[in-house]
């Protein structure tokens, strides 16, 4: 099988663009990275095909390429990837024609009221602190001597052979 250097280097700018795009808060520039990266992905499944050959179809051959049939899979494989670009398209448009309505602009913002809330709902207790351990006093949230205790003592035990009973 012989790869096309200029489909794959083609495939591999589109799949780079269409990441770098998105990433973007624009949902316009959403959609545009989310096509060009389906595009991309097609002609990465066209070269995986292999080379041109005859129509799948049995008992059909072609004066070219005589009994060599092309693969019928990555044929099926990208139409289907047509479609998932199609239907992802379809439902960024919807998102993109909300966001315009709602806000007159399609820039996705951080929502500080979200934040705002989500910082006041959090507990002050020191045991709701991300850098808790079991072996912090829970009233105060200071270390004790105890030392990280992950679990029951049976697991610090050594382990008994079966042997041994």
């Amino acid at each position: 099988m012989e790869a096309n250097l200029v489909l794959l280097l083609a495939a591999g700018t589109l799949i780079a663009v269409g990441v770098y795009l998105t990433l973007d808060k624009v949902l316009t520039r959403v959609l545009m990275g989310i096509l060009l990266l389906g595009n991309g992905a097609n002609l990465l499944i066209l070269q995986a095909g292999g080379s041109a050959g005859s129509p799948p179809i049995m008992g059909r051959t072609s004066e070219v390429y005589g009994a060599h049939f092309a693969d019928p899979l990555a044929q099926a494989m990208i139409l289907t990837a047509i479609v998932i670009s199609m239907a992802m398209s379809a439902f960024i448009l919807t998102l993109i024609y909300r966001q315009y309505r709602y806000r007159t602009a399609d820039i996705v913002e951080t929502d500080t009221e979200d934040i705002a809330i989500a910082i006041a709902a959090r507990s002050n207790v020191p045991y709701f602190a991300p850098d808790h351990d079991a072996s912090d006093d829970p009233a105060t949230g200071r270390p004790t001597s105890e030392g990280d205790s992950f679990g029951p003592k049976s697991f610090e035990e050594p382990v008994k052979e079966a042997d041994d009973e």
